[in-house]
């Protein structure tokens, strides 16, 4: 009888081992490994519509643009004629947002776009954009129309000694600026009260002129205000690299050969030298007042 109890022991395992034997379905049957979905093999997925990925898309490409505005690059629009011949009102240059970031300060002869530091645009009527528009600007496809920002050259750091007497020429640090970039038919130094002057700048400030010397509202008709007429670092936006738009435009805004001349960074690289050598003075004489009563 133990060989029946084999049997039927054998028996009631065989649906495990047909289960565990039994052959793949062919290709070419419903349910086959080439046929997940029970359609013919081969058969491409079926794409999605492009009108149900133009949505996604466009956030995509708006996230992107702000990100770019906020941390890189924004447009701005030049809206006066102050900037001449180096820039014409209705241009759009790109401005650098992202060295700032790390530390980077504006240097003389860089064009940077500041916010107003104290109602230098009182008066200046403000464009009044559309909704459109405003879109635009928020992600930075546009320049801002409501932002109120200027944009001039900065001619001295802080530190620098800058000076104006007579016609010119503009002094920085005692050197004189040969400036090719003052609009056509413009003196360096305007001859009215104001723009005759010798100021230092600040520690944290720059002095910043226009290019159109005899129509530019900068530093030299602020001196009233707290900081000289200087303007804040932490006031500036950015370095403007590049003139984007018109097509016809297109070009750099480097640095003039003027402002790499020899000399004229001396003051400010040399005050901080200064410094460390008053401050280590104290600690020489110390030692050696140490060293004579021994």
């Amino acid at each position: 009888m133990a060989v029946g109890a084999q049997e039927g022991h054998g028996e009631a395992e065989r649906p495990q081992e047909a289960e565990r034997t039994a052959p793949e379905a062919a290709p070419d049957e419903p349910g086959g490994p080439g046929e997940p979905d029970g359609g013919p093999v081969g058969a491409p997925k079926k794409q999605r519509s492009f009108w149900k990925e133009l949505p996604l898309l466009i956030g995509i490409a708006l996230i992107l643009a702000l990100l770019i505005k906020t941390f890189l690059v924004q447009a701005f629009s030049i809206p006066s004629d102050s900037m001449q011949n180096t820039l014409q009102r209705g241009d759009r240059v790109l401005v650098d947002k992202l060295t700032p970031w790390f530390g980077s300060e504006p240097e003389r002869g860089e064009v940077v776009v500041f916010h107003d530091p104290g109602n230098w645009l009182q008066g200046e009527p403000t464009p009044q954009p559309n909704a459109v528009q405003k879109v635009l600007s928020f992600v930075g496809l546009m320049p801002s129309a409501e932002e109120k920002d200027l944009i001039k050259r900065v001619v001295a750091v802080g530190g620098d000694t800058v000076e104006c007497k007579g016609t010119g020429p503009l002094k920085v640090n005692g050197k004189a600026l040969n400036e090719p970039y003052v609009f056509a038919g413009n003196t360096p130094c305007s001859t009215d009260p104001e723009s005759q002057f010798k100021v230092t700048v600040p520690k944290g400030r720059i002095w910043v002129m226009g290019d159109h010397r005899q129509n530019s509202a900068d530093s030299r008709y602020h001196q009233e205000q707290p900081g000289g007429g200087s303007v804040p670092v932490d006031k500036v936006v950015g370095r403007a690299l590049v003139i984007a738009w018109p097509i016809n435009r297109w070009d750099t805004l480097p640095v003039p050969s003027t402002f790499g001349q020899s000399g004229i960074g001396t003051v400010a690289a040399a005050a901080p030298a200064a410094l460390g050598l008053l401050g280590a003075a104290p600690i020489v004489l110390l030692r050696r007042r140490r060293r004579n009563t021994r």
